[in-house]
């Protein structure tokens, strides 16, 4: 089998695996109850805060656990919004943002804010001029993704958090780095973020965790209520296992992240150069070094998405026809669509993505088998 759908989610890192599943099994104790078995759960719990933290050089106390990338986005941007409506109501994102932000914007603006989508070049890329040109007065958020889930186009958001607080130090910046968090190292408090979102299950920890990075001068509101964990933020008995799972698969990922990264974009710069000898083939976004180390989005003219990625699928190579963030709804991209791609390519667009466990054997295999299929799903391909 060759798994090359990892921006989707990935297989937990066997060191993860055994940690959540000592957890799970013999140290299950609520972090909040008094006994010692709750108060082994709580030091976990606070261990794990702490090494989250020091990976991206915050706080602990900065650091809030959640579900996942999305529940971060969705309390990022919504609790951020609805606790400062007083100071503006206008939020300013990009076309290609993750649904769930963009999902939460469009709940937003039922609420009475103001949205602009700022526009993206052919390569998926925010131009700081439209950014520019897009705050005003009444801004007080602005929320642009680290790298794309669809293509893995790189965002300015250095400079991007540089202009906003150059022209407004009041204005958040949030940031989603679910797909850069684990592949970059990501600095907030140098890069003027406030707000920033990171995902477990894509960095080979388990699903069903993440947090949600927040400055100590940010005000939210909860958008989950009860017993009043994590500061009132965030209610809920905190899942222990899979959030020591995640501290784990973070000192995994951060150990060695140099060479891993190194090694990814070789295993990228092979694909790419390989795919190209495909005729009326494009790869979508940068394809080099300049885009993220693990994505590369191809159109395969001629051949529907759905049908080549079940072609592979047949000789058990695993891919994706484009976010599964919105899974099993077939419908042309939005990423895509803002990057000016030809309709005739739009549905054609296939995602492989990588990980640190990806070889170039399994490489050369698919490239190979790629080679064989696709002049044939072409021959039979309707006209």
């Amino acid at each position: 089998m060759i798994y090359f759908d990892n921006a989707s989610t990935t297989s937990v890192h066997p060191e993860v695996a055994r940690v959540y599943g000592h957890l799970v099994s013999d140290l299950y104790g609520n972090p909040d109850s008094l006994h010692a078995l709750g108060r082994r759960s709580g030091r976990l719990l606070e261990q794990a805060r702490e090494r989250i933290a020091a990976s991206i050089g915050v706080q602990p106390q900065e650091i809030l656990f959640t579900s996942g990338g999305s529940e971060a986005n969705s309390l990022a941007v919504a609790g951020y919004a609805l606790a400062n409506r007083k100071r503006g109501r206008h939020i300013i994102t990009t076309q290609i943002e993750h649904p769930a932000v963009l999902q939460t914007m469009r709940h937003l603006e039922e609420e009475g804010f103001r949205v602009t989508y700022l526009p993206v070049d052919g390569k998926g890329c925010v131009r700081l001029e439209e950014l520019e040109r897009a705050v005003t007065g009444e801004t007080i958020l602005v929320s642009i993704m680290h790298t794309n889930n669809e293509v893995g186009t790189l965002q300015p958001v250095e400079k991007a958090g540089a202009l906003i607080k150059a022209m407004n130090p009041r204005i958040l910046f949030h940031v989603d780095a679910v797909q850069g968090y684990g592949k970059f190292r990501i600095h907030p408090k140098k890069m003027k973020i406030d707000l920033l979102s990171a995902s477990g299950h894509k960095i080979h920890g388990p699903k069903g965790s993440g947090f949600l990075y927040a400055d100590e001068k940010v005000k939210i509101r909860p958008v989950m209520f009860g017993g009043g964990q994590q500061n009132g933020l965030r209610s809920g008995t905190e899942n222990v296992p899979a959030i020591a799972g995640l501290a784990k698969a973070v000192e995994m990922v951060y150990g060695n992240l140099d060479e891993e990264v190194k090694k990814m974009y070789s295993l990228k710069k092979a694909f790419v150069e390989g795919v190209r000898k495909i005729d009326n083939v494009v790869v979508n976004g940068h394809p080099d070094e300049e885009g993220a180390p693990h994505v590369v989005s191809v159109s395969i003219k001629g051949v529907r998405s759905e049908v080549l990625l079940h072609a592979l699928e047949d000789k058990e190579i695993y891919v994706s026809a484009g976010s599964a963030c919105a899974a099993r709804k077939p419908q042309p991209s939005d990423t895509l669509k803002a990057m000016g791609i030809s309709g005739e390519l739009l549905g054609s667009t296939i995602r492989f993505s990588f990980s640190v466990f990806t070889t170039m054997e399994e490489i050369n295999y698919t490239l190979q088998t790629m080679y064989d299929i696709i002049p044939m799903l072409r021959k039979y391909t309707r006209r």
